[in-house]
């Protein structure tokens, strides 16, 4: 970055009891190119504030509503003001919050799932289009090293033309009703009111469609999908199996649980092409195994010169040194970053500073996600699961 300064940012949400929050803090911090300076971190003031003074934030720039500190901000001067939002809220008020700051023409960067309706999805990429915003998605796991060697591979030929894609999710943090127990993780991921149509997909199937969708490619063109919920008296699915027709021909088999005892979050993708298959652990992430039928097994390792330049941009310490979940993120935020220092240059961004999930992909994960709860509800199973970028 060349602008003479950090990126700002505020964050609405991640007030005293939320997890994610802090995540999003730390790894936007990670590389020393942006700093927070504003936020609405809950709808009760009190913890806004207390949220604003653990920050060591100016209590001017803590504010009581997301509605509030969009207008505030955008009144100051632009050598004063936000330069993007970080939304990391229940997944019931993403939309609201996101129309808001880039209706007052801020970029954004926000969680997932985007929306609850594929109405107000199409509505965000509508909105960015329209007032020529960046806005970035935290599919965090498109960020590590190793996912972006895998598509590389993928993208140069090493696999032949692929076949066959397994991707999977379990947990087992949600194996009881921690909801009933004052978990307010637990409490909102499964609530229809918070939450949306699913929590299971929702929450990490969706994770699982885009990892495959970024490594590949590959559009789905129809599913089958068995949703269930296991724990009595949950209103959401806590387990789903999906059959996948992809539009190449392909075939697919995604599965997401939170009932998955004793799992962590072992998520896991390998894709089988003609000539040869790859693997890759979230768990153990700094390693990409490429196998073939008839030579030695071959495994590629973070850090390491022979990896594509685009694994190398998305790394920062040598071979042997783990890199993982934070720096993973980081990368997300970084490139936004990136991008948004470009935009105030008026220069084009770096040539991987765009490498990051877009309004678009947010789209088409909330297709995704009532595709499924709409299969998992027919007597039919198959239905047709093409995704068509709104206009």
């Amino acid at each position: 970055m060349a602008i003479g300064r950090k990126i700002r940012y505020g964050m609405v949400g991640g007030g005293p009891d939320a997890f994610i929050g802090s995540v999003h803090r730390a790894a936007a911090a990670l590389d020393g190119e942006m700093e927070l300076v504003a936020g609405a971190f809950s709808s009760k003031a009190d913890k806004s504030k207390q949220q604003g003074e653990a920050l060591c934030l100016n209590p001017n720039r803590v504010y009581t509503s997301y509605k509030e500190m969009a207008e505030k901000e955008a009144q100051l001067p632009e050598g004063e003001r936000i330069d993007f939002v970080s939304v990391v809220t229940p997944n019931h008020v993403h939309f609201e919050i996101a129309k808001a700051f880039i209706e007052a023409g801020f970029h954004v960067v926000c969680d997932k799932p985007m929306t609850t309706t594929v109405q107000d999805a199409e509505e965000l990429c509508r909105l960015v289009k329209k007032h020529d915003v960046v806005f970035g998605l935290t599919h965090n796991y498109t960020g590590y090293p190793l996912v972006k060697q895998a598509r590389a591979l993928v993208q140069d030929g090493t696999l032949g033309d692929i076949r066959k894609i397994v991707v999977e999710y379990p947990q087992g943090w949600l194996a009881s009703r921690l909801e009933e127990e004052g978990v307010k993780q637990a409490a909102w991921r499964t609530d229809p009111k918070q939450a949306g149509v699913s929590s299971c997909i929702g929450d990490i199937g969706t994770h699982a469609e885009n990892l495959a969708y970024y490594i590949t490619g590959l559009e789905m063109d129809e599913i089958c999908a068995d949703l269930t919920t296991f724990v009595p008296g949950r209103q959401l699915e806590d387990d789903g199996n999906i059959l996948i027709h992809y539009k190449n021909g392909a075939r697919g088999i995604l599965y997401a649980s939170q009932v998955s005892l004793g799992e962590e979050n072992n998520l896991r993708i390998r894709v089988y092409g003609s000539k040869a298959s790859i693997d890759w652990h979230q768990e153990n992430p700094n390693y990409l195994s490429v196998k073939f039928g008839g030579a030695p097994e071959k495994v590629y390792k973070r850090g390491n010169d022979y990896l594509a330049p685009v694994a190398a941009h998305n790394q920062r310490i040598p071979f042997g040194h783990p890199e993982a979940f934070i720096e993973a993120f980081a990368n997300v935020y970084r490139n936004v970053g990136r991008t948004i220092a470009a935009r105030l240059e008026g220069k084009q961004p770096g040539e991987f500073d765009t490498d990051f999930p877009t309004v678009q992909d947010g789209a088409r994960g909330v297709h995704f996600i009532h595709k499924t709860v709409e299969s998992g509800k027919s007597d039919q199973k198959w239905v047709k699961a093409g995704y068509n970028p709104p206009s």
